[in-house]
């Protein structure tokens, strides 16, 4: 399993490397970021899996952090979990679940609730990110289907028959009977009959062997 990577966004430095220990401790890999805009160029280079963001910055608000990460379609499936110790009404944090967040952490909080809630939000990234993987998956897979029946049923290119008995040979080497091949390799249904050409050849053979009978029957009874 792939270890998940963590950045953490925070102006307060004490806080910041508080966090970091923690998290480091508890096998995370972690980045740091000390403003919104720090926050944004890590973001874009280590691809994390989850942005632990406080609110208030100095250069802009945890919540336009969170929507331009949110907005950016590479971004998109990155967990954002915003913390603050300050704006911690319901309104708030609604405002901020508006945004896109993922979460909110109330500070202050302990340092076994704060990885608790952590390992919560990775469990989800985890179950999320398989799902996304098995749609993916998925949809390769029908994507190919689709790929190899239109191949296996379309003719194309040059078929090797014999002049002799109208044979096909196959990818595989194999010599079919013109019927078998087209079944195998169109969704034509067949259906036999004669046409006029040989129909005629039919009947001419038939007045031959009739005619060829009655000679025999004709030579026998003299003999007779």
């Amino acid at each position: 399993m792939e270890t998940i990577k963590i950045l953490v966004t925070d102006d307060d430095s004490s806080m910041l490397l508080l966090e970091t220990m923690l998290l480091e401790e508890e096998g995370y890999e972690v980045f740091q970021a000390g403003s919104g805009k720090e926050c944004l160029r890590a973001a874009l280079k280590y691809r994390p899996d989850i942005v632990l963001l406080d609110v208030m910055l100095p250069d802009m608000t945890g919540l336009e952090v969170c929507r331009k990460i949110k907005e950016d379609g590479t971004l998109r499936d990155t967990f954002v979990i915003l913390v603050s110790g300050i704006l911690v009404s319901s309104e708030f944090q609604a405002d901020g679940l508006e945004t896109g967040a993922d979460g909110y952490i109330i500070k202050p909080i302990d340092n076994a609730e704060f990885l608790a809630r952590v390992r919560s939000v990775v469990r989800i990234k985890r179950t999320e990110d398989a799902l996304r993987q098995k749609e993916r998956e998925q949809a390769a897979l029908i994507s190919k289907l689709h790929n190899a029946l239109a191949e296996i049923k379309t003719l194309k290119g040059f078929l090797p028959i014999c002049v002799s008995c109208k044979k096909i040979r196959d990818d595989q080497g194999y010599w079919s009977q013109l019927e078998a091949y087209i079944s195998a390799h169109s969704d034509a249904i067949l259906t036999h009959g004669v046409c006029p050409q040989c129909a005629e050849d039919y009947r001419a053979q038939i007045k031959r062997f009739k005619e060829s009978k009655e000679n025999d029957a004709a030579e026998n009874k003299k003999s007779a």
